[in-house]
């Protein structure tokens, strides 16, 4: 069986009910619904609305009209007083549960840290909750470090450059 293609790019207006089905699948699994307020009309509104406050990067599964969503990246810009750069921060990352241990998770992570190292960010971060142990562990394999305090995942200097490389 021919494997599928997998691509990452920028989510448009059209991916909105596709996101809102991530998003909700994702409140899901953090058993968080309850506190799910997304319409499409928001998100639409927050995506690429006059001044976005956010940005989000979808992971697709097939070709032409046969892509699928399979995942995606929601995050936006931060600042750093310490470094007095700007940061890319990580709001959500989410992939279906049936493409799981595909590769899927780590393009999107790649995908990100490559687009901090382009915007001359000095660093990466999202948080992680402390019963995600699946998702903790994949981020500390992905040169992640978990900040115990904070409960931040922080990718930096070379850490950031060798994400953003990775294979």
């Amino acid at each position: 069986m021919p494997r599928m293609s997998l691509h990452i790019r920028p989510a448009d207006p059209t991916d909105v009910p596709a996101l809102v089905g991530l998003i909700t699948a994702l409140a899901e699994y953090e058993k968080l619904t309850h506190l799910l307020q997304i319409t499409p009309e928001k998100l639409q509104a927050q995506l690429f609305g006059a001044r976005p406050p956010a940005e989000a990067v979808v992971a697709e599964l097939g070709e032409g009209a046969d892509r699928c969503a399979v995942g995606f990246a929601l995050f936006f810009t931060n600042f750093s007083t310490f470094l007095c750069k700007p940061g890319l921060y990580l709001e959500d990352l989410f992939v279906l549960p049936a493409h799981r241990g595909a590769g899927v998770g780590k393009l999107l992570l790649k995908h990100l840290a490559a687009l901090a190292v382009e915007r001359g960010c000095g660093r990466f971060e999202w948080s992680v909750l402390d019963w995600n142990e699946p998702a903790i562990r994949f981020y500390e394999a992905m040169g992640a470090t978990v900040m115990p305090d904070w409960r931040l995942c922080r990718v930096t200097d070379d850490a950031l450059l060798h994400l953003a490389r990775r294979g």
